[in-house]
């Protein structure tokens, strides 16, 4: 089973996922995508490692390479953020490009026994972009779609609530 989970900054789709993974029967693993290039990076992981904290997940830090990342299988995985993952997989020295993204994405559903992927909805601000910016958000856009039709359930989260836009909230 594949949920992707969409919504935009400070939306709940965070917290929203954590909870539809805590639901499922069986072992949890985070794989945890943000770098700590700086403090505000620093705080923001450590409020999501305060929203999971007793709640059974394993985590595992993975900026790049996700298609190279071991994971025990038949585990319920949430990958928390594919934004990040594409934006290390574009601009880290480790990077392999942001394809790379969705390679390790389909490489960790062929693992899981559930697979909920967190991602950013892009555009709703605009398209008045230019540069690594425009690129990077043509990306995702693109990546998105692509997994969204793959996924078994879409769901965007607004205020915190769910609107299912593919199938049904497991």
């Amino acid at each position: 089973m594949f949920t992707l989970i969409i919504g935009g900054a400070g939306s709940g789709k965070s917290a929203f996922a954590e909870r539809l993974v805590q639901s499922l029967p069986g072992d949890r693993v985070y794989i945890a995508t943000m770098q700590p290039f700086d403090e505000e990076c620093r705080r923001r992981i450590e409020r999501h490692r305060a929203m999971r904290s007793g709640k059974g997940f394993a985590t595992l830090e993975r900026y790049t390479d996700l298609a190279g990342l071991t994971i025990p299988e038949k585990r319920n995985v949430l990958l928390e953020d594919l934004s990040n993952l594409i934006a290390n997989e574009l601009y880290s020295p480790d990077g392999r490009g942001g394809y790379a993204a969705l390679q390790g994405v389909e490489a960790v559903l062929r693992r899981a026994a559930h697979l909920t992927v967190v991602t950013n909805e892009v555009f709703s601000g605009g398209t008045d972009y230019e540069g690594d910016t425009l690129a990077f958000l043509r990306t995702l856009a693109r990546i998105n779609n692509t997994l969204a039709a793959e996924a078994d359930t879409v769901a965007e989260i607004v205020c915190g609530i769910p609107n299912v836009l593919k199938g049904e909230i497991p």
